[in-house]
């Protein structure tokens, strides 16, 4: 399935490739950084009150517009191979289920989702057997029940990877040391990922701020991190 537009995206990225194939120097990468980061623009950003902070939200907004990007093109691409009346949650659970050799419990589709709601989970495996890509499979111990694709769900989501393929990989390979730089971004968001999860946990003992308590921090402030 190829058109126009995939082919003039694909020849626009190799020259972009090709201009930038020559190492750059460290000092007019960290020349670079400094410029990128004017201070002023985050001036009254409560969440970029210092460089670190601005460029930490400056991620994570990335993260979040690439989130909405991955989820339009996941669901569009479903559409196109059978599985467009999935909505998001339910085909990344199907995907999960199917990259394993065996079914899987509930609780162990939520452990790799890093997702804590346990029965939305449940209820999204529900729909997804209603719909024959997913079969209940009882334990051997016979207490718990697994979860496993059907030859209806293998197929539907072979002919979502071939897609996938045609669509994604065969651009994105051609991104100049792809493979190094998503095996570091990956490594570096496992790593956010702790992080933040932590600093979740550790939030739940605070008590809730009030506004006397905001104002009385940023008094005891120095002035030079204003």
């Amino acid at each position: 399935m190829h058109n126009n537009g995939y082919r003039y995206t694909l020849k626009a990225t190799e020259r972009m490739n090709r201009k930038t194939q020559a190492p750059r120097n460290p000092a007019i990468v960290a020349r670079d950084m400094n410029s990128m980061v004017d201070t002023k623009r985050y001036r009254s950003w409560h969440l970029a009150r210092t460089e670190h902070e601005a460029l930490t939200t400056e991620f994570e907004w990335s993260l979040l517009r690439f989130q909405e990007a991955f989820q339009r093109f996941c669901l569009q691409v479903a559409s196109i191979t059978g599985l467009g009346s999935l909505n998001y949650s339910e085909l990344i659970i199907l995907h999960v289920i199917n990259m394993q050799s065996h079914p899987q419990p509930s609780a162990l589709i939520a452990r790799q989702l890093n997702r804590d709601d346990l029965p939305n989970i449940q209820y999204s495996l529900r729909k997804l057997i209603k719909q024959g890509l997913v079969e209940k499979i009882k334990d051997t111990g016979g207490k718990t029940y697994c979860f496993d694709a059907t030859d209806e769900g293998r197929r539907r989501l072979q002919d979502y990877a071939r897609l996938r393929h045609e669509l994604l990989t065969e651009q994105t390979k051609n991104i100049e040391h792809i493979d190094r730089k998503l095996f570091e971004t990956g490594r570096l968001i496992s790593l956010l990922t702790g992080l933040y999860d932590e600093a979740g946990r550790i939030s739940a003992t605070y008590s809730p701020y009030s506004t006397a308590d905001y104002d009385e921090e940023e008094d005891a402030r120095p002035q030079g991190d204003a």
